[in-house]
C-alpha cells in the first residue's frame, strides 16, 4: 500500500512522541544502585573485586553483611540495605543469597534481579528437595558442625568451594568464612521475585558447591538472560569482570 503525504506525516508525528517516551523510560529504568548479598562461607568483602569494578563505572554498589543466622534476619538485613538506596537498585546475590533476592527482590525500589551461582527457589518451594533431584555437590560433603553452627573445611572450601582460585588466595578467604546457623537452612521463601522482576543469572560450569544444570534448570525456569562461565563456585572472585558486566546489564547502563 503507498503511503500518502498525510499519513507519513501521522507516523513522523507519532514517532516524535512515542521515541522521546521510550528514551524517558530507559532513562528512569536505569539503575545507578547495586546491594550485593553474600551467601554460605562467606561475608560481604567477597564482592569486593566485583564492587571495584562497579564503582569504576559509576555505579553505587553496597555489600550486604549477611547474619547467616535465621532466613527472616537475613532478608531484613538486605531490606534494611535496599531501604537506604535513592532510586532504582539492582539487587544481588551469590549462592545461599539467592534466597534473600527471590523474598527482599519484590520491594518497589529493586529494578532488577541478579542470581550468581545462586540458589532461585519458586514461593514456598523446598529447595533441598529440589537439589536432590540432581546429584549431590561435592562441597556437601565437606561441611562440618560445631553445634548448630556449620563450616566448610579446609579441604572443601580449597577444592569444592574456591577450586579456580590460587590456593594462597582461597586460604585467606577459607580463614574468614563465616559460620551459619543450621537454623538458616529450615527456612522457606515466601516470594518469588523473579515472577516479576527482569532477571539475569551467571551459571559456573564448574561449580562443585551447586551442581550447574540445577543453576540452568533455575535460569531457565525464571526467564533469566542467562550467561555460562567456565568458573568455580566463586565466579564473583575469578570472573569478576563477566560477573561485573552482567550487573551492569541489569542496571541498564551502557557498557
Amino acid at each position: 500500500m503507498m503511503m500518502t503525504r498525510r499519513s507519513f506525516s501521522a507516523l513522523l508525528l507519532a514517532s516524535s512522541v512515542i521515541l522521546p517516551t521510550a528514551r524517558r523510560s530507559m532513562a528512569q529504568n536505569a539503575a545507578r544502585n547495586v546491594v550485593l548479598a553474600h551467601g554460605l562461607f562467606a561475608d560481604g568483602s567477597c564482592w569486593a573485586p566485583v564492587i571495584a569494578r562497579l564503582q569504576a563505572r559509576g555505579l553505587n554498589a553496597t555489600a550486604v553483611q549477611n547474619p547467616l543466622t535465621t532466613l527472616p534476619e537475613a532478608v531484613e538485613a538486605v531490606a534494611r540495605v535496599l531501604a537506604r538506596q535513592d532510586g532504582p537498585t539492582v539487587l544481588v546475590g551469590h549462592s545461599f543469597a539467592g534466597m534473600l533476592v527471590s523474598e527482599a527482590g519484590v520491594a518497589p525500589n529493586v529494578s532488577a534481579l541478579v542470581y550468581v551461582a545462586a540458589r532461585a527457589p519458586d514461593a514456598g518451594e523446598d529447595y533441598a528437595a529440589l537439589a536432590k533431584t540432581y546429584p549431590m555437590p561435592p562441597a556437601t560433603a565437606g561441611i562440618v558442625f560445631d553445634g548448630d553452627e556449620g563450616r566448610l573445611s579446609e579441604e572443601a572450601f580449597l577444592h569444592d568451594f574456591a577450586g579456580d582460585l590460587p590456593e594462597a588466595q582461597a586460604k585467606v578467604l577459607y580463614a574468614t568464612q563465616q559460620p551459619f546457623n543450621k537454623a538458616l537452612l529450615m527456612g522457606r521463601t515466601t516470594q518469588a521475585a523473579w515472577r516479576s522482576k527482569p532477571s539475569f543469572y551467571a551459571v559456573s560450569t564448574e561449580d562443585r558447591t551447586i551442581d550447574p544444570d540445577l543453576q540452568r534448570f533455575m535460569a531457565k525456569r525464571m526467564g533469566a538472560k542467562t550467561i555460562e562461565v567456565k568458573a568455580s563456585h566463586l565466579s564473583l572472585i575469578s570472573h569478576a569482570d563477566e560477573i561485573a558486566n552482567l550487573i551492569q546489564e541489569a542496571a541498564g547502563q551502557a557498557g
